[in-house]
C-alpha cells in the first residue's frame, strides 16, 4: 500500500468533496484523514486529504485520473508522496538558535526533510554545519557586493534543487526579483513587536516600554518587508520582574518553536496560500509520533 497526500484549492462549488471522494474510493483509495476549508468571502475552497492507495497505483496514474475532476471543479491539485523529503536550503547570520534547533529536529527525525544547503554571510556557524556532514556556503553582502551575492545564492538554490528556502534568522534583505522568483518558498521568522520596535535590540525596547507578551511570527516572504502572508504565531508571558536578558532568552525560544512549526506544516502540504494570508490545516494524526520514531 502506499500513502499519498491530495491538496486541492479552486472556487466554492457543491459536490466537490463528493466528487474528490467517490474519485479516490473508484480508484482503490482509503482516506484515512481529511481537512477542508471555504472562504466564502474570497470564493476559495482549500482541501488536504491523506490516503493509502490500497491497489498501490502512484501519484502519475491518480493524478492522470484525476485531471478530469480537476478541469469540471477549476481546481489547482497535487498529489504528493510524504516518503519523498523536501529539499530545505537554511540561510543564517549570526544568531544561531533558530539553525540549531532546526538541525537538532532534522537530526532526531522531528523534521523529516533534506538539508541540502546551509548558506551565510558570515563564517560563525561553519564548524557546526560541517559537523552535521551538510554543504556551507559562506557569501559576504555588502552594498556593493549585493546583486552578486544574490545571485550566487540563487545559484546554489538552483544547483541543490531547493523546494524551500528558510530564513532562520537571516539579517539581509531579498530583492523583489528573489521574492518574486521563490514565491511561496520562503519562510521567515521574526519577533511579533513589529512594527512598534524596530532596528537594534528590539527585545531592550519592549523591556524598557514594560511589555507584558513576547512572541513570534513566521510567514512567507514578499516583496513587502516582514508583511508576508503568516503561517504560525505564538506568545510568552514575561513580568516586571524580569530582566532584558530574560527577555532575549524566551524571545529566541519562541522564535525557534514558531519557525519549526510553520516548517512543519510546509513540508507536510498542511499550508494554501488564500491571498494575503494563508488556510494551515491541523497535523494529521500520528504525524509527529511516527517521525520521532522512525
Amino acid at each position: 500500500m502506499t500513502q499519498l497526500i491530495l491538496t486541492v484549492s479552486c472556487p466554492v462549488r457543491a459536490g466537490i468533496v463528493a466528487a474528490v471522494a467517490s474519485y479516490l474510493a473508484s480508484a482503490g483509495c482509503n482516506i484515512h484523514d481529511s481537512s477542508q476549508f471555504s472562504d466564502l468571502d474570497n470564493d476559495r475552497f482549500f482541501m488536504r486529504l491523506s490516503f493509502l492507495s490500497e491497489e498501490g497505483r502512484g501519484r502519475e496514474a491518480l493524478s492522470e485520473g484525476f485531471a478530469e475532476i480537476a478541469a469540471t471543479f477549476g481546481m489547482d491539485y497535487a498529489f504528493h508522496d510524504p516518503a519523498e523529503k523536501m529539499k530545505i536550503a537554511i540561510m543564517v547570520s549570526r544568531f544561531g538558535h533558530c539553525l540549531n534547533d532546526l538541525l537538532y529536529r532534522w537530526r532526531i527525525g522531528a523534521l523529516p526533510i533534506d538539508i541540502v544547503a546551509v548558506i551565510s554571510n558570515h563564517m560563525d556557524y561553519q564548524k557546526v554545519v560541517v559537523n552535521h556532514d551538510l554543504p556551507f556556503h559562506c557569501i559576504k553582502v555588502t552594498k556593493e557586493t549585493k546583486a552578486a551575492a544574490e545571485a550566487e545564492q540563487m545559484r546554489i538554490l538552483r544547483e541543490s534543487g531547493a523546494d524551500l528556502v528558510v530564513l532562520a534568522r537571516y539579517m539581509q534583505v531579498l530583492s523583489e526579483e528573489m521574492c518574486r522568483e521563490m514565491s511561496g518558498r520562503i519562510i521567515n521568522i521574526h519577533h511579533s513587536f513589529l512594527p512598534s520596535f524596530k532596528g537594534a535590540n528590539p527585545y531592550k525596547q519592549a523591556f524598557e516600554r514594560g511589555v507584558k507578551l513576547i512572541g513570534a511570527t513566521s510567514h512567507y516572504v514578499t516583496t513587502d518587508l516582514d508583511e508576508g502572508p503568516i503561517i504560525e504565531q505564538d506568545t510568552v508571558r514575561v513580568t516586571h520582574a524580569q530582566s532584558a536578558s530574560d527577555y532575549v532568552s524566551l524571545g529566541r525560544d519562541v522564535e525557534a518553536q514558531v519557525l519549526a512549526r510553520a516548517v512543519h506544516a510546509h513540508i507536510h502540504r498542511r499550508v494554501f496560500l488564500n491571498g494575503d494570508k494563508t488556510v494551515v490545516f491541523p497535523a494529521s494524526p500520528g504525524e509527529y509520533a511516527s517521525e520521532r520514531m522512525g
